[in-house]
């Protein structure tokens, strides 16, 4: 479980093809406080520690990745030398501050505009219709990992629904979000709570 609060930006070191992809990730971390068997959310998507090195401030850590996971994120973000933004599991007694993410990909959303709006930016997304239902005004709602508020929706004539967010300072320089461009690709992650409201619904309609 996770909060979507970015603690670190990592960078992949190397990637390699085995059964499943053996990644290695360099950051920050203290090495000593990263377990092995460990969860790492990575750009949104929860992965586990496999192995670990380094120093305090120069550490690695190493994951596998399966083809399903391949499969659901953003194609081309498991190579070399891409940035991923990395947030630990969440502990007993650590603040909830942004809101609860399980570190599991819904769908692949597309950035349809980035504009300058004072000093902050706002990005408008494009997610497809299966999560549409699921995004509203002010709800929450992940992006590459990080945990923001939705600001408007609007829906498309396909389904498919762009809704806009603002990115202020801080978060584009902690994060991989002020990097990004129209026509770039994101992992979303609904929130568990519009999850289970929308089931709900369904029983209830039928």
């Amino acid at each position: 479980m996770f909060t979507g609060i970015i603690t670190a930006i990592g960078t992949i070191e190397s990637v390699e093809q085995r059964g499943d992809l053996h990644i290695r990730i360099a950051c920050p971390f203290d090495p000593e406080a990263m377990a092995i068997g460990a969860s790492i959310a990575c750009s949104g998507v929860c992965l586990t520690v496999v192995d670990r090195g380094g120093a305090k401030g120069d550490s690695w850590f190493a994951v596998d990745v399966s083809g399903e996971t391949v499969s659901r994120s953003v194609p081309g973000l498991w190579t070399e030398g891409r940035k991923l933004n990395l947030e630990g599991a969440l502990k007993m007694g650590d603040e909830l501050g942004g809101h609860i993410v399980t570190g599991h990909v819904d769908a692949v959303g597309k950035v349809v505009e980035v504009a300058d709006i004072g000093d902050s930016t706002r990005l408008v997304i494009r997610a497809p219709a299966e999560l549409a239902p699921y995004i509203a005004a002010k709800g929450s709602i992940t992006v590459d990992g990080v945990s923001l508020t939705v600001n408007s929706v609007e829906d498309q004539s396909d389904g498919a629904c762009d809704f806009m967010l603002n990115i202020i300072p801080h978060t584009g320089e902690v994060t991989t979000l002020g990097t990004l461009a129209a026509g770039d690709a994101v992992n979303l992650e609904i929130d568990v709570l519009a999850r289970y409201l929308k089931r709900m619904e369904s029983l209830r309609a039928s």
